[in-house]
């Protein structure tokens, strides 16, 4: 179970800042700070440039967090938060699945973040060593 709970932090955390970089700095073809705030602002998340950013840093600080395992339940939030934004703002209009552009992702991610939150990061985890 520890090594399941690891493995699952891990990619995920790793993936979520993975993302939150696209909004940074355009990294894996993102669009960076410009043009995740244009599209924000057309969606009517304003200001749309900041907001890119405040995002972006909580994303990328959550997605690290849950990967290490680090304030679990706050990286949760971390996660989840701009994952509803998204099912919101986006993808809840277009039904659950993601062949339409649908929230099913956005779902899973939710439902992985609660998770692990209600369970413990497990005992391979910054948590563990330093609350144990």
């Amino acid at each position: 179970m520890e090594l399941g709970l690891l493995l699952l932090r891990v990619v995920i955390g790793i993936l979520f800042a993975g993302h939150a970089m696209q909004k940074l700095a355009g990294w894996f073809g993102g669009y960076g700070l410009e043009g995740t705030g244009g599209f924000f602002e057309s969606i009517g998340i304003k200001p749309g440039r900041t907001m890119a950013f405040v995002a972006g840093v909580s994303e990328l600080a959550g997605g690290l967090m849950f990967a290490f395992g680090l304030f679990t339940p706050l990286a949760a939030v971390l996660i989840v938060v701009p994952m509803l934004v998204a099912i919101a703002k986006v993808h809840g209009k277009n039904g659950l699945w993601v062949t339409q552009n649908g929230y099913e992702y956005n779902l899973v991610l939710i439902v992985i973040a609660v998770a692990v939150a209600l369970t413990g990061p497990g005992e391979f985890s910054l948590d563990a060593v330093l609350f144990n």
